[in-house]
């Protein structure tokens, strides 16, 4: 059977530029890539029989480049997403790559780079297997991203085909050098256990591709950037708002981010709170003494109760206050805000002023391992938020729909929650003076944009504080340390989130503040005619600000809600 392996790679090569001119359905070659090579190669790796082996030749019509993939379930069971070992053909048949590869589909070319780079430095490898991606499948766009896909690879040519002995033997490597790389971040088995084991890992960005793709094998599409977001503004600070139209998943995104780390609400870890609209002060949230003087806790209280024991210190609780606004924010949340606001670090702990001291529950403070999450829809039945409020989170709109997207459902698996310590997903400055030392070079560079954006904002008295400053520059530091994304990017979406929600009005000077932010995003005057997506530095608040100044044009109003 081994001997079916060289064989069926050169059948393929000798005949697929001819047979791509042949009908699809029923083609031999499909029969050999799709099932005698992975049945041969089944045999040959039988001792690690967890692996998943899929071969293409298209789906429908012919593939420019046909693959066969060889994948670690525990890593991904899709080509689209996740890292694999792929043999790669190239357009002319001419030459066959054996390769350490990305899926394409559902990574951004940002995320491939740091994962190649990561792959490339972590794992050493013997002079056969190159790193680096000096070569071609072809002219296509789908040979470019496959190439820049690829960490390392070892290229065959078909006029001095390998031997069975070497084919084998440098896949047997690839496998190993694939194992290493799993071990290393912490994707192995833990106690013979299919569960993913993370705790180990100081490494931002493997956590969140876990959470990604958690997510996304849900069932739920969300793209990698929402959810680095997500995790860099929790980290920034432990209260972020979820705005958008009802039914876009804010609700089901919190649950399943806090899921895919261990935070579910049977073990008391996660936990949803409808806001109810006759809230009005405090008691509302945090409990009320009876009439008999007796504190009765809320649900709240009950996980500030076990998050404050020191053994559940490292393990993270989330608190998901849904329709947030249904009742006046700054109400019933005020006195939470000024605790959060209290936030210290003592003898390397974090500490606040007390949410309640009641002999009942006990002194409970708002420690580091609490993240609360707000979703809010913004419509008649709901109140706006106050710049108190606005000041203290980042506020993330989901408005972002897909109706048409399937591809979420493709070889979706059943997926597996990992066990994060609580050190790995919080913030570590709580005043810009701790993280000043050795970040100075970033946090001077971002404070100069952030006072170019408050000098506009400063005609129309809409300027920010000290407050929004440090907490902008804690998101760019973390996303710098987790080479999440890059620094344009990132503070993009820190400009969107921390900035515009501030800014609504009904008068000409609000249009020309609005105007001016534009240019700023964008190097253009409004009235030019420009690409925004491709001519902007920061494109996203560049087209949150032309929706808002078209709004305003239009309706004598606007406000980041309503544009």
């Amino acid at each position: 059977m081994s001997q079916n392996i060289k064989s069926s790679f050169l059948d393929i090569m000798n005949t697929y530029v001819n047979a791509r001119h042949q009908a699809f359905k029923g083609h031999s070659l499909g029969n050999i890539l799709r099932n005698e090579l992975p049945a041969a190669l089944k045999q040959t790796i039988s001792s690690r029989e967890q692996y998943e082996i899929k071969g293409s030749i298209g789906q429908g019509n012919w593939a420019v480049i046909p693959w066969l993939a060889i994948m670690n379930p525990r890593v991904t069971s899709s080509t689209q997403r996740g890292f694999y070992i792929v043999y790669l053909f190239s357009e002319d048949m001419q030459h066959l790559y054996l390769t350490f590869a990305q899926g394409v589909t559902e990574t951004s070319k940002e995320e491939m780079e740091r994962r190649n780079e990561d792959i490339r430095s972590r794992v050493n490898m013997e002079d056969q297997f190159r790193k680096d991606n000096d070569f071609s499948l072809g002219s296509s766009s789908k040979a470019r991203d496959y190439v820049q896909s690829v960490a390392a690879y070892v290229p065959y040519s078909k006029d001095d085909f390998p031997t069975e002995e070497q084919l084998l033997g440098d896949l047997n490597k690839m496998i190993n050098y694939y194992e290493e790389y799993i071990h290393l971040i912490g994707l192995d088995t833990v106690d013979g256990q299919s569960e993913i084991e993370l705790t180990e890992v100081n490494n931002d960005f493997d956590i969140v591709s876990h959470i990604h793709s958690y997510i996304t094998n849900k069932g739920f599409y969300f793209t990698e950037e929402n959810i680095k977001n997500l995790y860099l503004s929790l980290k920034t600070k432990p209260f972020v708002i979820l705005s958008g139209i009802s039914g876009t998943g804010k609700t089901k995104i919190v649950q399943l981010f806090a899921e895919s780390v261990g935070a579910m609400e049977e073990n008391g870890q996660f936990k949803l709170i409808p806001v109810r609209p006759d809230w009005s002060d405090g008691a509302d949230l945090i409990g009320f003494e009876d009439i008999k003087g007796e504190f009765k806790p809320s649900p709240l209280t009950d996980v500030l109760v076990e998050a404050n024991k020191p053994e559940n210190r490292d393990k993270p609780y989330f608190i998901l206050l849904d329709e947030m606004n249904l009742a006046r924010v700054e109400y019933y949340f005020s006195d939470f805000l000024s605790v959060m606001e209290s936030r210290e670090k003592v003898d390397g702990e974090y500490v606040s002023v007390p949410v309640v001291d009641r002999p009942e529950v006990g002194r409970l403070m708002l420690r580091n391992n609490v993240f609360i999450i707000g979703t809010v829809n913004m419509d008649e039945t709901t109140h706006p938020f106050s710049p108190k409020v606005l000041d203290r989170a980042n506020t993330i709109e989901y408005n972002d729909v897909q109706l048409a997207n399937f591809s979420i459902f493709d070889q979706m698996e059943e997926p597996q929650a990992a066990v994060v310590s609580n050190e790995q997903l919080a913030g570590e400055y709580i005043t810009l003076k701790d993280a000043f030392a050795e970040h100075e070079k970033l946090i001077r560079e971002v404070t100069e944009w952030l006072v170019d954006v408050n000098q506009i904002l400063e005609q129309v008295k809409l300027h920010f504080g000290y407050r929004v400053r440090d907490e902008v520059c804690f998101y760019m530091i973390y996303n710098e340390q987790g080479h999440l994304m890059d620094k344009e990017q990132a503070f993009d979406l820190q400009l969107q989130q921390k900035v515009l929600p501030r800014v609504s009005g009904n008068d000409a000077d609000i249009v020309k503040v609005l105007k001016e932010l534009y240019t700023f995003c964008t190097g253009h005057a409004w009235d030019a005619d420009i690409d925004v997506e491709r001519e902007s530095r920061f494109p996203q608040s560049a087209a949150k600000l032309a929706s808002m100044i078209k709004k305003a044009e239009h309706e004598g109003f606007t406000s980041f809600w309503m544009g």
